[in-house]
């Protein structure tokens, strides 16, 4: 699987951005720009959009409109971009789970992610952990866990944010790794998959530390182990899926700006230096920190472009060959 991405940074790439913008670019945008976050509100990707639009909004003198259009896993939010005329008055949201994982599922997409979006920049990269529910599940370990899946075949569930979702296949992989066979319960974003794992209708799921922490502080949730090499600064008392004994096993998610296929440069190249002035900001990338989702910097549009193309080769066809329907 891929490394981190966010180590392979471009330190020069913001004044890059800059140097190339055309004069006319700065005529965009002349009304408010609606940005589309395909989950419901409360997950990691409505929470970190939430977080840097408003500088975004400042840096381009016009209003950056979060809007939330969840459902079939973000596939609806990123089809509504995609079939957007091409103005920059609408842009939105997308993560692997759209560029990479849906394409490797049997159901068809309703747009091609390669052909059908135009890369702007990517915003966050997203380690994510193992977070079990604490309600009649009295389990305090990795392994006494695995061994719960495996002697109950059919009887637990994980949840999700959607099918095609880093979460659903995070939570897919790990069943497959570990040799159980456990039930997946689909919903529409983050957010009501930690209500469900808070009231123990579902029994695992996997995300961000720092979403998963306050559910673990309030005694309904534990974070068994992080699929990361090296242990968490947030959770430091959290294992790492190797040393819970699988060695093999990672997950990751991304975000990033997209817009519809046939955005004009001069719009992708402005956005794309707005947001990387957005990442830029100290009290932004220390809240970013805080919540153990470091900023993608230095990414022209051409290189986030690259990223994508090789995030949808890689992934796709790792999912086909799992089988994964449901």
């Amino acid at each position: 699987m891929p490394r981190q991405p966010l180590r392979r940074r471009t330190l020069l790439a913001a004044p890059a951005l800059a140097l190339a913008m055309p004069a006319r670019a700065r005529t965009w945008p002349t009304r408010p720009v609606r940005l589309i976050v395909p989950f419901a509100p409360g997950g990691g990707t409505d929470v970190t959009t939430r977080l840097w639009a408003p500088k975004v909004s400042e840096i381009l003198g016009q209003p950056v409109v979060v809007e939330n259009r969840a459902g079939a896993g973000g596939v609806i939010g990123v089809d509504f971009v995609s079939k957007q005329v091409p103005t920059g008055d609408v842009v939105g949201m997308a993560t692997l789970s759209q560029i990479g994982l849906a394409p490797g599922l049997p159901q068809p997409l309703p747009f091609d992610p390669v052909r059908d979006l135009t890369p702007i920049a990517p915003t966050v990269f997203v380690p994510v952990g193992l977070g079990v529910t604490r309600r009649g599940l009295a389990v305090d370990t990795a392994q006494e866990f695995i061994a719960l899946l495996r002697n109950n075949p059919g009887k637990y569930q994980y949840g999700s944010a959607g099918v095609g979702t880093s979460g659903h296949i995070a939570c897919a992989t790990f069943a497959k790794a570990i040799g159980a066979d456990v039930v997946h319960v689909p919903y529409r974003g983050s957010g009501p998959v930690f209500a469900a794992l808070a009231a123990g209708e579902v029994h695992y799921t996997f995300d961000i530390a720092s979403l998963l922490k306050p559910l673990e502080e309030a005694g309904t949730a534990k974070i068994l182990f992080m699929a990361t090499d090296e242990r968490s600064s947030l959770v430091p008392e959290v294992p790492t899926a190797r040393e819970v004994g699988l060695p093999d096993y990672k997950a990751y998610s991304w975000y990033g700006v997209f817009g519809p296929a046939g955005l004009p440069r001069e719009i992708v190249v402005r956005m794309a230096a707005a947001v990387e002035q957005a990442l830029s900001d100290p009290t932004i990338q220390a809240r970013f920190e805080q919540m153990g989702t470091p900023a993608m910097r230095g990414y022209t549009p051409e290189r986030f472009a690259e990223f994508v193309r090789t995030e949808n080769a890689t992934w796709a066809p790792l999912v086909r060959s799992l089988g994964i329907t449901e």
